[in-house]
């Protein structure tokens, strides 16, 4: 068959069989480069792209300047700030992404989460794996759900999957968001005009923030000290939300009572060598590995989305933004809008 157009698809640690067997099905080139591919090397692949797919890896000005090719660039997955979206803009080219495949996963994620704070999954599991057994001794004490109070930092999609499931648990839930009002709230939603002052309130918080210049470093040390003692902190976000080096001080100083993370600032996590690395060791420390987005059924929602949007910038149309982010919504060119 004679290749029509090329790919480049970014972060292949991800697997996407299906869009690029489909490509290439369609007539492209697809080419896969893995998580560590140097900048240089990626702009040498964009010379001749016809279209840019990525996840992880940061799209600067070099990379876009470099592709002249280039239709449109597809974020298989929901954050966008590793774009350098002005860049694009000014070149005419699309940016969208794929913003509701795991709405309701990532809250359900962050949920098992927060349980497993609340009642202590790791250092029992622990202590089963090495004594075999467990006496209903203090140190495995844990704590009801029902009646505690829970913070969300973001009322989008996933902050109100979150809200949801806490409700069911019989919280109290709180939500900061400077963008909605209280008419915006779900039924059973407070929210807090002030975050200071919710931090103050709760028994937990979990972060469902989007990082832009605003939220960068939004939980820092000032933020996680209005924070009770025995307060947990969620973040299945994006790890540059919080200061991490704060974070890691309050967890060492026992200011706050654990924290839960699926994101950092720098990935992948590691033992050795890494700003974190201490979190390994803390039982009141849940550590994930950027995964709560990744079951059965949303990547086959991730898939099939990735690959309509594949589509629509091959054959020439508009790609279709279904983000209400004012960074996609901003775009003049090659787009298409859904309410």
């Amino acid at each position: 068959m004679t290749t029509r157009w090329k790919v480049v698809r970014t972060d292949r640690e991800l697997e996407l069989t299906r869009v690029d067997a489909r490509l290439r099905e369609l007539g492209a080139e697809v080419t896969l480069l893995h998580d560590a591919t140097p900048e240089d090397e990626l702009l040498r692949q964009l010379a001749d792209a016809d279209l840019l797919l990525m996840c992880y890896a940061r799209i600067t000005r070099r990379a876009i300047e470099a592709a002249p090719r280039l239709r449109g660039i597809v974020k298989y997955g929901v954050g966008i700030d590793a774009i350098d979206i002005d860049a694009a803009r000014e070149h005419g080219i699309a940016v969208v992404n794929v913003p509701q495949y795991a709405e309701e996963t990532v809250a359900e994620g962050a949920f098992g989460l927060l349980l497993a704070l609340f009642k202590r999954f790791k250092p029992i599991q622990r202590a089963m794996e090495v004594q075999g057994w467990a006496w209903p001794e203090p140190r495995w004490l844990g704590n009801d759900l029902a009646g505690k109070v829970l913070g969300i930092v973001g009322l989008g999609r996933i902050g109100r999957n979150m809200a949801r499931m806490a409700a069911a648990f019989r919280m109290q839930v709180l939500a900061y968001d400077p963008g909605l009002t209280r008419a915006d709230m779900p039924p059973g939603v407070t929210l807090c005009e002030g975050l200071d002052a919710m931090l103050a309130a709760c028994d937990a918080v979990s972060i469902h923030a989007v990082l832009n210049p605003q939220t960068r470093h939004l939980i820092d040390a000032s933020r996680l000290a209005c924070m009770k003692p025995s307060a947990f902190l969620v973040n299945v976000s994006r790890g540059e939300i919080v200061d991490e080096a704060a974070l890691l001080a309050a967890l060492q100083q026992g200011r706050i009572a654990g924290a839960a993370l699926d994101v950092y600032a720098q990935e992948p996590l590691a033992r050795a060598g890494h700003a974190l690395g201490a979190l390994y060791a803390m039982d009141n420390v849940m550590l994930w590995p950027h995964l709560t987005f990744y079951t059965e059924e949303a990547m086959q929602r991730l898939e099939q989305e990735t690959l309509e949007r594949c589509v629509e910038a091959l054959e020439g149309r508009p790609l279709t933004v279904k983000s209400h982010d004012p960074r996609l919504r901003a775009q003049t060119r090659g787009v298409r809008f859904e309410p």
